[in-house]
């Protein structure tokens, strides 16, 4: 089982050398890439210019922009909620950047603004994701919705 107390302890202590999100979510996701089993994308997409665009991640190359509403990751960040596909081929709309991810998690993130992007999971694994991990992660979004500089965002 995945220890997300133990996870957000080391986020926290690399907030204290910065605080700005591309060197604070380059670590968080290669923290959460060696830590969780079974993954084979763990990042982010933050907003940019009304859409979101990839930032920060371990894994394969990605999707570069995905509209609002669009994907797991794009009707999240519409939505603004929490969103665990145990079969993203049955998702409507899903969005193949990697045709081996066969399950996903996106939990939004929060600045002043609003929704300000999404922390991106997938797994070639279905059903990878349990509510323990829905909420070890969403105990991280919130915590990184409190600590992050998003202020170079061009929301």
């Amino acid at each position: 089982m995945t220890d997300y107390a133990m996870i957000r302890e080391q986020v926290k202590g690399l907030a204290e050398a910065s605080t700005d999100y591309v060197p604070l979510f380059s670590n968080v996701s290669a923290i959460l890439y060696e830590q969780l089993p079974d993954l084979n994308w763990a990042g982010f997409y933050l907003m940019d210019k009304g859409c979101l665009l990839v930032g920060p991640f371990q894994g394969k190359a990605a999707c570069i922009r995905i509209q609002l509403g669009k994907g797991v990751c794009g009707t999240a960040a519409a939505e603004d909620r929490i969103i665990r596909v145990e079969d993203v081929h049955e998702f409507p709309g899903h969005i193949a950047c990697d045709a081996a991810s066969n399950s996903e998690i996106v939990v939004p993130l929060h600045g002043k603004e609003g929704v300000v992007g999404v922390l991106d999971i997938d797994s070639p694994k279905k059903n990878r994701f349990s509510e323990a991990d829905e909420e070890g992660l969403a105990g991280l979004g919130a915590l990184l919705d409190q600590i992050t500089d998003f202020s170079r965002l061009s929301i």
